[in-house]
């Protein structure tokens, strides 16, 4: 993987960590995270710089470059683009759910991907969830966590975001993996426009979220991205504590 792939890949992840959809009873407060998980975040003072790090450049580069993509995109053309990075996950989706035993989502992601491809125009329209086909996000990450690994530490890794020993892992191996679309694509400015586009999309999905930040910068995200993990993790089986 060359750097301008790997670096796309990580500006994606980064613009990840303001990802805030979750649980809408997600909880601020560190105390409750460390009576719960023992202190999920054992390497705080070194996080913290390299979430300074990623949130500096997501400031004055990919945030602006976003603000300016959803400015000048019309709506039904954004949300095509969408559809179609969502239908180029679809196998990655499938994989994961054919490693956790879950055959019915799997069925699911192959009709998506199959209908989506086909009558969607090569993911342009979400056809398949008009009709009642809703769509997974499976990551290998969480198919870890179903066979039992242990998250681990929090991490904040450079350009990637927010992760854990497990997920960090995960997220390396999946870089390299067969049903990735980036790692397909032979073509090589071809591949990395079309992670470059990926990345400036996605953040300019989550610009609304942002709102949504309360207090300590560093904690909300990591706290939220925990809970988030672990909802995904356990297809939203947690007990409610709140």
């Amino acid at each position: 993987m060359n750097l301008m792939n790997s670096t796309a890949h990580g500006l994606l992840a980064g613009a990840l960590a303001l990802a805030l959809v979750i649980p809408a009873s997600a909880n601020e407060s560190e105390d409750d995270y460390a009576a719960e998980y023992h202190n999920p975040d054992p390497w705080e003072p070194v996080n913290r710089v390299v979430f300074r790090f990623n949130d500096t450049l997501d400031t004055y580069a990919l945030k602006p470059v976003a603000q300016g993509y959803d400015r000048v995109m019309p709506t039904p053309l954004n949300d095509g683009i969408t559809n179609v990075f969502n239908n180029l996950g679809e196998p990655k989706n499938l994989v994961n759910n054919l490693l956790q035993g879950k055959f019915h989502d799997a069925s699911v992601d192959l009709s998506r991907f199959l209908m989506n491809t086909t009558v969607g125009v090569v993911g342009l329209f979400d056809v398949a969830t008009r009709m009642g086909l809703q769509r997974n996000d499976e990551d290998l990450g969480q198919t870890l966590g179903a066979w039992g690994v242990g998250s681990g530490p929090y991490v904040m890794l450079p350009f990637f975001g927010p992760s854990t020993l497990r997920d960090g892992s995960a997220f390396a191996v999946e870089g390299y993996a067969g049903y990735s679309y980036g790692s397909q694509m032979d073509h090589v400015p071809s591949r990395n426009t079309a992670l470059g586009v990926d990345v400036v999309d996605t953040r300019a999905g989550l610009l609304s979220q942002e709102r949504l930040i309360r207090g300590d910068k560093y904690r909300f995200i990591r706290n939220v991205w925990l809970q988030n993990r672990e909802y995904k993790v356990l297809d939203g089986q947690v007990e409610d504590d709140f």
